[in-house]
């Protein structure tokens, strides 16, 4: 057992900290998540300091990471031993962060520790997940292939996240230009017909007049609009990532009419990757469970599952414990029925993290078709309405001269 120092935030937002005793960070990690405290720092009492959140400069990125999982596979595969692979990454790496992290790493392992001691000393690069693969590769004695699955499963992590991000490009482009373009027309091209409809006074159509005053606000608080409106999405931002704001941001999202069910799949879809690769690569149900829990970010999804692990704990299945959970879909319950029951629940959770991967890919693009058109009508209508509110003031002129 040993003392690890720990400074974390509580659910309403106040810092907290102080030490707690545990076997490994691991636990110690684990330990405290459980009592609902966000980490900041946690390292042991004496020793170096590992810090969750930020570093002092620029941390390996996740592609990085995935080019070492890629090129330590590789070179293991070709019967390198591991601090020569080590060696080589680190005069190939251009990347200081990552060249620095690969020499601690180099020096751990040549001080006669695994590979998988090595890096908890960097949770923030490499998680609970990356630790046990790794560790179960060197108990197996398969490190090359553990870390080619490993890379495996980052490439489709990745290849979810880009398909999601590619999706959103240009309906993001769309509203800019729609917001930018209804700005212009009303701070800048409604001005100029003011002093045409100066003296028509009350003569005037409310829809004018209506354009006009909506035009002659924006030209004379816009600035000060833009900058309240910047800082409310800044401040909002500061608070949704702070415990309390995250957990009702999290509520929210899952009741969403469309956004709630790709929210929900891609939650489960991580979780089922996730835990049907450590259960692949030997690692025991239990942790695996444990594991695969860390890696939710919605706090709902995550109090759903943590059921999981005590039931299976006393000798439940867990098919059964997701059916008690009542927020999984039959198809979830199924495939982990018959995973259990065929003796290949590692498969069956790869198999439906792909199935889920697909839907969300398929229900983001099918929801994006529908907005574009969306947005575009509703840019051509607020742009109409302008245009019908000026030719309605230009005839209301005519007629009082005529």
């Amino acid at each position: 057992m040993a003392e690890f120092y720990y400074k974390a935030a509580r659910r309403d937002g106040a810092i907290t900290q102080g030490q707690v005793t545990a076997d490994s960070l691991e636990v110690a990690s684990r330990q405290l998540r459980s009592q609902g405290l966000t980490l900041i720092q946690l390292h042991p009492a004496t020793g170096k300091e590992v810090v969750t959140g930020s570093r002092a400069g620029k941390p390996p990125s996740r592609d990085q990471v995935l080019s070492f999982s890629k090129e330590l596979a590789v070179m293991l595969r070709a019967g390198l031993p591991l601090d020569r692979a080590l060696k080589v990454l680190i005069d190939m790496s251009v990347h200081e962060g990552m060249k620095s992290l690969l020499e601690d790493l180099l020096k751990t392992v040549k001080g006669g520790k695994g590979l998988s001691q090595a890096m908890q000393a960097y949770p923030d690069v490499f998680g609970n997940f990356y630790v046990n693969m790794v560790r179960s590769g060197e108990a197996s004695g398969n490190l090359a292939e553990v870390l080619a699955r490993l890379a495996e499963y980052l490439e489709r992590a990745k290849a979810v996240r880009s398909s999601v991000v590619s999706a959103l490009i240009y309906p993001s482009i769309l509203l800019v230009v729609a917001v930018l373009s209804v700005t212009l027309m009303l701070g800048f091209v409604v001005p100029q017909f003011e002093s045409l409809f100066a003296d028509m006074g009350d003569a005037l159509p409310l829809l004018t007049q209506g354009v006009i005053w909506v035009g002659e606000f924006i030209r004379s608080w816009g600035l000060l609009l833009l900058v309240v409106v910047v800082g409310g999405v800044f401040l909002v931002r500061r608070w949704v990532k702070t415990p309390a704001g995250k957990i009702w941001l999290d509520q929210r999202m899952l009741k969403l009419p469309v956004l709630g069910g790709v929210v929900f799949k891609y939650e489960v879809a991580r979780f089922s990757r996730t835990l049907g690769t450590l259960i692949g690569n030997g690692v025991s149900l239990l942790q695996s469970l444990s594991i695969a829990l860390e890696t939710l970010d919605n706090h709902q999804m995550r109090t759903a599952f943590e059921g999981l692990a005590p039931k299976v704990k006393q000798g439940g299945r867990i098919s059964v414990a997701l059916a008690e959970a009542e927020v999984f879909s039959p198809m979830v319950i199924q495939m982990a029925r018959v995973g259990e029951e065929s003796g290949n629940l590692g498969e069956m959770m790869l198999e439906l993290a792909s199935v889920y991967d697909g839907e969300v890919q398929a229900e983001v693009k099918r929801a994006l078709t529908l907005l574009e058109p969306l947005l575009i009508l509703g840019l051509a209508a607020v742009i109409g309405l302008i245009i019908i509110a000026i030719l309605m003031g230009i005839l209301s002129v005519n007629d009082l001269a005529a």
